[in-house]
C-alpha cells in the first residue's frame, strides 16, 4: 500500500523498528519566526583567524601617531641642525684665534729674525774689523814681485786697474831703478819664484823716490786706501828684502810726518824692513795699499819710512 502524500499528523509519530531512512521532523518544534542570519564558521582546529575590520576611528588615531611622528623628527632634526650651526659657529671662532695667533707669532718670529741680522751683520763689521794679518798677506802677495834693475834688487807692487791697452801698471822706488834709468835704460824685470817678467820704465818722480813700471803680463792690482792712516794703525809690510821674495812683517803706524825740505810727508812705522823691501807695498787689514816702504833709520830699530800712497796716486793717476 503508497504511503499517504498528505501532511504528516502533528503528533509525534513512532517509526517502526528497524527504519534506515531521515528522521522526520516534528513540526510541532519548529520556530515561529524566520532563521537568524549564519555566523562565521570556526574552524575547529588549526587555520588563521580573520583580523576584526577596519574602523573609522582606528584610521584616525593612525594618522595622529603618523603627525606626532613627523614633528618629533622635524624637531629633532632642528636641534641637530642648530648644534650643529654652534660647532661650525666655535670653530671659526677658534680659527680665527688661531689665525690671530699665528700671524702673533709670525710677526714676533719677523721681529727675531730682523735681531738675528743685526747681530749678524755687526758681527761681520767687527770680523771684518779684526786685523788678520794671514788673510792680508794671501790676497797681496800674487800681486807683489821682486824687481831687478842692473845689479840692484828691490820690490814692486801691481796697482790699480788693468794698463791702458792690457798689461799692468806696477810702483816701486825710484832709487831701485835709478841706475838704470840713468843710464839711458828703460827694461827692467819682475820676479817670482822661477818665472820672469819684462817691465818698462815709464816715469819716475825722483822728489818723492818713486818709479812708474809697466808690463804686459797681466795681474791683479791692489787697491789704495780711500783714508789717511791714523797713529796706532795695524799693518803688513810684503817686499824682498835681501832678495827674499815674498817676505811679510807687521807693525803699526807710529806717525804720519810732514814734509821737509823738498821731499813730501813721510809714513813712519815700527814693522822690520831692510835692503830689498824699498818699493814694497805697506797695506792695511782691508788689503789696502796705505804707503811705499822707501827706508829704514840707520842706526835704530823700529822706525820705517814710506811714501803715502796718495802721493803717488796723484802724481801717476794710475791708482
Amino acid at each position: 500500500m503508497q504511503p499517504s502524500s498528505g501532511p504528516l499528523p502533528a503528533g509525534p509519530s513512532s517509526l517502526p523498528s528497524g527504519h534506515s531512512g531521515p528522521l522526520p521532523v516534528s513540526q510541532g518544534t519548529a520556530p515561529a519566526g524566520p532563521l537568524p542570519p549564519a555566523g562565521p564558521v570556526w574552524p575547529a582546529v588549526g587555520g588563521a583567524y580573520p583580523l576584526a575590520p577596519s574602523t573609522p576611528g582606528t584610521k584616525a588615531r593612525g594618522r595622529r601617531w603618523l603627525t606626532v611622528v613627523a614633528v618629533v623628527v622635524a624637531l629633532l632634526l632642528a636641534g641637530l641642525t642648530g648644534v650643529q650651526a654652534y660647532q661650525i659657529d666655535r670653530l671659526g671662532d677658534r680659527l680665527a684665534a688661531t689665525d690671530r695667533k699665528l700671524a702673533e707669532a709670525q710677526s714676533g718670529d719677523g721681529a727675531r729674525l730682523d735681531g738675528l741680522e743685526q747681530r749678524a751683520g755687526a758681527l761681520e763689521k767687527q770680523a771684518g774689523a779684526t786685523f788678520n794679518p794671514e788673510a792680508v798677506a794671501s790676497a797681496v802677495l800674487p800681486s807683489v814681485f821682486r824687481v831687478r834693475a842692473g845689479q840692484f834688487t828691490g820690490t814692486a807692487f801691481a796697482v790699480g786697474k788693468p794698463a791702458a791697452g792690457g798689461g799692468t801698471n806696477l810702483f816701486t822706488n825710484y832709487h831701485v831703478v835709478e841706475a838704470v834709468y840713468e843710464g839711458g835704460g828703460r827694461q827692467v824685470f819682475l820676479e817670482r819664484t822661477d818665472q820672469r817678467f819684462p817691465a818698462t820704465i815709464v816715469k819716475v818722480d825722483k822728489t818723492n823716490d818713486i818709479a812708474h813700471l809697466r808690463t804686459s803680463a797681466r795681474f791683479t792690482g791692489l787697491a789704495a786706501a780711500p783714508e789717511a792712516v791714523k797713529s796706532g794703525q795695524q799693518i803688513v809690510v810684503v817686499g824682498a828684502p835681501l832678495g827674499l821674495e815674498d817676505t811679510v812683517t807687521t807693525g803699526v803706524v807710529s806717525a804720519l810726518r810732514d814734509a821737509q825740505d823738498d821731499s813730501g810727508p813721510v809714513l813712519q812705522f815700527d814693522a822690520p824692513i831692510n835692503p830689498g823691501n824699498s818699493g814694497g807695498p805697506v797695506v792695511n787689514g782691508n788689503k789696502q795699499v796705505v804707503g811705499i816702504a822707501t827706508a829704514k833709520a840707520r842706526d835704530a830699530e823700529g822706525i820705517g819710512l814710506a811714501v803715502p800712497i796718495k802721493v803717488a796716486c796723484d802724481g801717476f793717476k794710475i791708482c
